[in-house]
């Protein structure tokens, strides 16, 4: 049986990092996504742009300071950004529990993202897919 396309990604943070990390652009960075995906929807849950932001203000200089949070400023105005709603919210405490109750826990952050993903019927774009895979139904592209 061939695996159902993907109709979207939501970007995780990891994938944002690393590209930006290497001087590219939040075009080329979607651009990189569409290249190995194809033409899908791609998306950033609010809470990536927190993790975004705290590291920004990690940077250890000011320049360094300032050019990320100018990165995560386009990235706004060109990617949809998608909420956490009383929905996700539910979602994410469902999977939260029932995994706990199997003895595995998730890193917050990742869980919401997670289940934003779930919640559109995305997959999720990461560098860091031990976390994410933990999640069950949960699609993960690796970029």
């Amino acid at each position: 049986m061939e695996p159902t396309k993907l109709g979207g990604v939501v970007l995780d943070s990891s994938v944002l990092i690393a590209g930006e990390r290497r001087g590219h652009t939040v075009r080329e960075i979607l651009e990189q996504v569409h290249a190995s995906q194809g033409d899908i929807e791609v998306g950033i849950s609010v809470v990536t742009i927190a993790e975004l932001v705290h590291g920004a203000y990690r940077a250890k200089d000011t320049a360094r300071q300032e050019r990320r949070l100018q990165f995560i400023d386009r990235l706004v105005s060109d990617v949809p950004m998608h909420s956490v709603t009383v929905d996700i919210a539910r979602l994410a405490g469902r999977i939260e529990g029932e995994q706990a109750e199997k003895g595995i826990q998730l890193p917050f952050g990742d869980l919401l993202i997670g289940a934003t993903a779930l919640h559109l019927e995305y997959g999720v774009a990461t560098g860091n897919a031990r976390d994410f895979r933990r999640i069950p139904g949960l699609r993960v592209v690796t970029l």
